[in-house]
């Protein structure tokens, strides 16, 4: 008997060590549940991440999007009226734009949104939707010089998101699938290009109206700009002046005496049509700049290699224009090489797998991108620092972008991506085929009527994750 209930006292207390070290562990996980919720509930109970009911009602709402045709009709005729109207479309379309994409950066994992450069982007996209809700009805001329004030502040301020996105999310490979994040980039520069469309044809009506030598009412001419939109567009133009820039860059970077490839224009060389200007020339200047870029280093190579003995030029891009009556087809044909098999899978990719780091470094070369034509990004001015000028100093015919003037070793990987969001953004697309270690060929397609609608996300659509 004895015997028994010792052997029931050491069963005993080995039970209530047992139970004292399970509940250590419980208490222990409890606590780390209870950090973790503080640190959610934090930063949950800031006014920016709390879903609140102002946000709710602007995501409700649908954007409107419109084509490059009502675009042209509506600045064609240029009243103070219609300019009244136009404020007033920005006015209500900018903040309801802005809360789709703020609900969608909610909708992301937290490990994903709380990344250093998409949260300082999620800050910069509500200050921009609770500025632009505030703003009351535009009555007067006053008042919309004032939010054309409002906008250019906003749009100068928002020149570092296209470079803190593109670090976000390659700091966030692996922590949400490639096509969830891909989906989620192409969304957001869809959006940032509609708004930014929008508020520069604004902008640009209202510098319009104020010229001296406007006269309200009278109909502008078929070679003039409306706003932001080019009636005419002639590719073969915009080819040769992209062309020139992206040899004279390769020149520069190559060293003077470089041997670049002839850029061959041939097909239908009046094909013209509506367009923002400064969209079709960032897609031609990425598309050339790969193209001559591919052709001078693989041409080096073959003269390393002592593969080109009759010391042959490079062989040229050739480019050909095919216009049926809906459409402009622009082909663009290198013999670079072609792009390497391990490339390709990450090719329309804003996360590029092992190419990552590298992509990081030197994205943070570039802290500031317009992704527009509006502005010329000048290498060095006589006191050795850059400086933008804008497209009123140089004219339409003389802008390029900062991507596409950038030195050709400093590849970020988002010339293809981005210009093909561009190419889509007015219902236009862009495809590329290519033979490793041959070439490669382009096609880019290009609706010649404008009567497309922006192709945009109307709402907050994106499956939470």
């Amino acid at each position: 008997m004895p015997r028994f209930s010792l052997h029931n006292a050491t069963a005993s207390v080995r039970l209530m060590k047992r139970a004292g070290e399970l509940g250590m562990v419980a208490r222990g996980q409890l606590l780390q549940d209870r950090r973790r919720e503080m640190r959610f509930s934090s930063h949950s109970q800031s006014p920016k991440w709390r879903p609140v009911s102002v946000l709710d009602e602007w995501v409700a709402k649908e954007a409107r999007p419109i084509s490059l045709r009502q675009l042209m009709v509506f600045g064609r005729s240029l009243t103070e009226s219609r300019l009244m109207n136009s404020a007033n479309y920005v006015r209500t379309e900018l903040p309801t734009r802005l809360a789709h994409r703020i609900r969608d950066m909610q909708r992301l994992p937290y490990v994903v949104v709380t990344n250093a450069h998409i949260n300082e982007v999620y800050d910069l996209y509500y200050t921009a939707f609770d500025t632009f809700r505030k703003v009351k009805e535009i009555k007067t001329l006053e008042d919309n010089d004032r939010f054309c004030e409002t906008i250019r502040t906003m749009l100068k301020a928002h020149l570092t998101v296209i470079p803190k996105l593109a670090r976000g999310i390659l700091e966030c490979t692996g922590l949400m699938a490639a096509d969830d994040l891909d989906k989620f980039m192409n969304t957001i520069l869809r959006a940032r290009i509609s708004r930014r469309v929008i508020a520069e044809q604004h902008l640009a009506l209202t510098d319009t109206f104020h010229a001296p030598w406007f006269s309200p009412g009278a109909k502008l001419s078929e070679s003039e700009f409306i706003g932001e939109v080019f009636l005419k567009c002639v590719a073969k133009e915009v080819i040769e002046r992209c062309g020139k820039m992206t040899q004279k860059i390769a020149r520069g970077a190559y060293g003077p005496d470089v041997a670049v490839p002839e850029i061959k224009i041939d097909g239908h060389l009046d094909a013209n049509f509506p367009f923002i200007l400064s969209h079709l020339e960032y897609i031609i200047g990425e598309l050339l700049r790969n193209a001559v870029q591919g052709v001078v280093e693989k041409h080096q190579r073959d003269s390393d290699r002592g593969s080109n003995p009759q010391n042959a030029p490079p062989p040229p891009v050739e480019i050909t224009i095919c216009e049926s009556p809906q459409n402009v087809i622009i082909r663009i044909s290198d013999k670079g090489g072609g792009i390497p098999r391990d490339i390709l899978p990450y090719l329309w990719s804003f996360s590029k797998g092992p190419a990552s780091e590298q992509l990081l470094a030197n994205l943070g070369q570039v802290p500031k991108m317009a992704a527009t034509m509006q502005e010329l990004q000048l290498e060095a001015d006589q006191s050795g620092k850059s400086r933008t000028v804008k497209r009123e100093e140089l004219g339409p015919s003389n802008s390029l972008a900062t991507l596409s003037s950038r030195p050709p070793n400093l590849r970020l990987g988002m010339g293809l991506p981005l210009s093909r969001v561009y190419a889509e953004y007015w219902a236009g697309s862009l495809a590329l085929h290519s033979l490793e270690g041959y070439g490669v060929d382009v096609f880019l397609q290009i609706s010649k009527l404008g009567n497309k609608n922006e192709q945009l996300t109307t709402r907050a659509t994106m499956d939470a994750v």
